[in-house]
């Protein structure tokens, strides 16, 4: 079986072949299936798995590996698939699609039969063939085989004299070419069907296991009135939930570049992000955990745990429940997460280029392109759609290094969103409410839209100013974003606004809240270490399990000296100074004593 995505229901309308192969089709953007899809490993979308008929031990399928995800491909590798099953195990519907021989065609002829033979004559490499025997697999009266055209001497004798050729043998024994002017796979099908008696076989309809509706797949979705010209923080704390909780959860373990992105992701959300105040306290502790810990990979289950607040620190919390606002679709795949992330990195670039001081001593200050670069490495790593990465990159190779200041970094990525919006118009990932148009439309920003001799021409320095403005804090939103009661109680409800009216107001928190807060997550960051000792063994070298396990627990007796959180950084630099202080004081220790050995003997000889 295959789990399809964007194409699913284009494959079904072209093609039934169920008899010899079922297409399903899993929506990982669904909330009941995010375990699913992580067990599955699911990490780019659309992805196709294959599963062999049979299989009694569990497995996550095989992955497609065409060129493309054009339907014309996806059915070949499909027959690729069917065809290279093991004979005993392929399914008894499915005919054989290996090329007959010619002793084999040959057998056929001048027999009476109570069914049609049809041979599809056709080259090496053409499909069309056995495509035509799986169209006809549901029809009675009617057979179908092919055969490669490499015996010349059969072919002249039936009078073929291009491939792909349809022979029919009828039930009395007669034979003749069928004329068609189009040889295709559509035009043969269509013929063969048509033939007297042949009539398609009544088969049972296929049964199903059938869920019993949830109480939330039940829920009526209501559609939420919206301002375009105002930026909603629904959409961007819903963006941030369905990155961490969802996205992310495809990678069990992050390590090396991908560890890297995600830090860097982290820290420039938790500098930049416009939102409330329990967001941004996530964010940046989320920051400082990724920060103190001193280990080259991190299991997911441990950076999901801190989102979920499972050391329950006081005053942070992230909605747990997508509330699209902006970026609602007329229906429910179309629109939502790929719109949110496109604001939040354009909120980033223009909170970077408002606030060029907020990344000072991270490491990230003076790149003028550091948020794109963040942007590309993230979708290169972890955005799901592999088509849309790979022409991200393909755009980030072509220019980006052309970005020197923070202002460019917004223009840049305003530019190729439009080039994306003029490639995905009249797609099928297109919301017919929502229509990919050049943005910012005129009657949002009429001053940003020029006319030079007729033709259009943007006015970048009014882009400019309409971006620093739409993205800005004071033109975000707060209608329908989730309160924290809504959070911690499993998102009971639908909330219309936030209660608070200063969204942004820090909450007057006291040192004993604060000492907790830091235990807490430094009982993580040891819960964390205990878990990668348990689950993967040592961090670096597994033929040294001894020195790793007992090196893991210094560190984390380092990290919680004096409940003030040294770093394992900290504590190197301690121990380096103290050695190094050591070995100076031994060595001018030794200096001195050797030089005072030999003024004793200069001045101090006895005389003759």
């Amino acid at each position: 079986m295959f789990k399809l995505n964007y194409l699913y229901e284009k494959i079904k309308t072209a093609f039934n072949w169920e008899s010899a192969i079922r297409v399903g089709v899993l929506d990982c953007g669904e909330e009941e299936n995010y375990e699913t899809c992580k067990e599955y490993g699911i990490h780019y979308y659309p992805t196709f798995r294959y599963f062999k008929a049979f299989t009694k031990q569990f497995t996550t399928g095989e992955n497609y590996k065409g060129a493309d995800r054009e339907l014309q491909t996806v059915r070949q590798m499909m027959i690729d698939f069917l065809q290279n099953h093991s004979q005993e195990l392929r399914p008894p519907a499915c005919p054989p699609l290996d090329p007959a021989s010619s002793g084999d065609i040959t057998s056929l002829f001048d027999k009476n039969s109570h069914h049609y033979t049809a041979v599809v004559f056709e080259s090496n490499n053409s499909y069309v063939g056995r495509e035509v025997i799986l169209d006809l697999i549901q029809y009675e009266n009617i057979i179908v085989k092919r055969a490669l055209n490499f015996d010349k001497l059969l072919l002249e004798k039936l009078g073929i004299t291009s491939v792909p050729s349809c022979y029919l043998i009828h039930p009395n024994g007669s034979h003749g070419l069928i004329n068609i002017l189009k040889p295709l796979r559509s035009s043969f099908s269509s013929y063969l069907k048509s033939l007297p008696g042949v009539r398609k076989k009544l088969l049972l309809p296929l049964q199903l296991p059938v869920q019993e509706n949830k109480e939330e797949s039940m829920e009526i979705k209501v559609w939420k009135e919206f301002d375009k010209s105002k930026l909603y923080m629904a959409d961007l704390e819903s963006g941030l939930h369905y990155l961490l909780r969802v996205e992310l959860a495809t990678h069990k373990t992050l390590e090396g570049a991908e560890l890297k992105t995600f830090k860097d992701f982290v820290t420039i959300s938790a500098k930049l992000f416009p939102g409330r105040q329990p967001v941004v306290k996530l964010l940046e502790t989320l920051q400082e955990w990724l920060v103190s810990l001193p280990l080259d990979k991190i299991p997911y289950d441990a950076i999901l745990d801190l989102v979920n607040n499972k050391m329950r620190i006081s005053g942070i919390f992230l909605t747990k429940k997508v509330r699209w606002v902006g970026c609602q679709g007329s229906r429910p795949e179309l629109r939502g997460y790929t719109c949110s992330l496109w604001k939040l990195f354009h909120t980033l670039t223009v909170q970077a280029a408002l606030r060029p001081k907020a990344l000072i001593n991270t490491g990230l200050e003076d790149n003028p392109q550091i948020v794109l670069q963040i942007m590309r490495r993230y979708i290169h790593h972890f955005f799901g759609c592999k088509a849309c990465a790979q022409h991200f990159e393909e755009m980030a190779k072509e220019s980006m290094d052309s970005v020197k200041t923070l202002d460019k970094a917004v223009l840049w990525l305003w530019e190729k969103h439009n080039v994306v919006n003029n490639r995905l118009a009249g797609d099928l990932t297109e919301d017919p409410k929502f229509p990919k148009v050049q943005w910012p439309t005129p009657d949002i920003c009429p001053a940003c839209h020029e006319e030079i001799k007729g033709l259009h021409s943007w006015n970048e320095a009014q882009v400019l100013q309409f971006m620093k403005y739409h993205y800005n804090s004071e033109n975000i939103l707060y209608k329908y974003t989730a309160s924290q009661t809504d959070s911690s109680e499993t998102e009971q409800g639908d909330t219309g606004e936030v209660k608070d009216k200063n969204p942004l107001k820090k909450p007057s928190g006291n040192r004993e809240n604060k000492i907790q807060d830091k235990e807490n997550i430094l009982d993580s960051e040891s819960k964390v270490l205990d878990k990668l000792v348990a689950n993967h063994g040592p961090v670096k070298d597994s033929g040294k399990s001894a020195v790793g396990s007992a090196s893991l627990k210094e560190t984390k007796q380092a990290m919680s000296f004096l409940g003030i959180g040294f770093s394992n950084i900290d504590m190197s630099l301690c121990v380096i100074l103290y050695v190094a202080s050591s070995l100076f004081l031994m060595i001018m220790y030794f200096f001195f004593r050797m030089r005072s050995k030999r003024w004793k003997v200069k001045y101090y000889r006895s005389s003759v």
